[in-house]
């Protein structure tokens, strides 16, 4: 399962979205993290999963979510990435640690230690507007473990004092849309693209509840 369609992990504005093509201030509340070479910092646990910082060690567990042509069917241009460019994801979203104080994360399962999936809060081709995005290996779909990550992110923005998070996805990727409902997200404006195509929005900002909880 993946939300899009907008680029990977918001790599650079060389990573562009599907149907159409940041970098805005560092929220006050957010505070500088843990240098890569130390353990993963923590980031938000759910009842079955905990959230930690990206690693380098990381790259194996991101081709086997992002590798799989059937997750990324809705993400950015639905080609599966390469092992080089896993490599650069991780590089990436350690800058974006350092530079904004959060981005992608690594999905654990606790019961198993497995990881699962990433999700994370990402600026696609410099957006001011922080974007939700999740993946999870096909094996894990179905259990609601999406869900799971999408609460928790949205959690943790409002803990990190985001004023805004949206999301955007493929007009036919229903799951999603369900997904982010559920989290506590409102379906927002349906967007013409300029290739012809639409992008349907969703947003939440912290006077909203998440997943129905004040």
């Amino acid at each position: 399962m993946a939300l899009g369609p907008r680029g990977f992990l918001g790599l650079s504005s060389a990573s562009r979205p599907k149907h159409h093509a940041g970098s805005g201030p560092l929220s006050s509340n957010v505070r500088a993290h843990s240098h890569p070479t130390q353990m993963p910092q923590p980031v938000f646990q759910t009842p079955r999963l905990y959230a930690r910082h990206i690693a380098s060690t990381d790259v194996d567990a991101m081709l086997a979510v992002y590798g799989d042509p059937v997750v990324v069917r809705y993400v950015a241009d639905g080609q599966p990435l390469s092992r080089a460019r896993c490599e650069q994801w991780v590089e990436v979203t350690l800058r974006n640690y350092a530079t904004r104080g959060y981005g992608m994360v690594a999905l654990v399962e606790q019961a198993t230690g497995s990881i699962v999936g990433f999700c994370g809060l990402v600026h696609p081709a410099g957006q001011v507007e922080p974007e939700i995005k999740y993946a999870l290996r096909q094996d894990c779909w179905g259990q609601g473990l999406a869900t799971e990550a999408a609460i928790g992110l949205l959690g943790y923005a409002r803990q990190l004092g985001l004023p805004k998070v949206i999301a955007t996805t493929d007009p036919a990727n229903e799951t999603s849309h369900r997904v982010l409902l559920k989290a506590g997200m409102r379906r927002a404006e349906l967007r013409c693209n300029e290739d012809g195509s639409f992008t349907q929005l969703f947003g939440w900002s912290p006077e909203l509840p998440v997943n129905g909880a004040p």
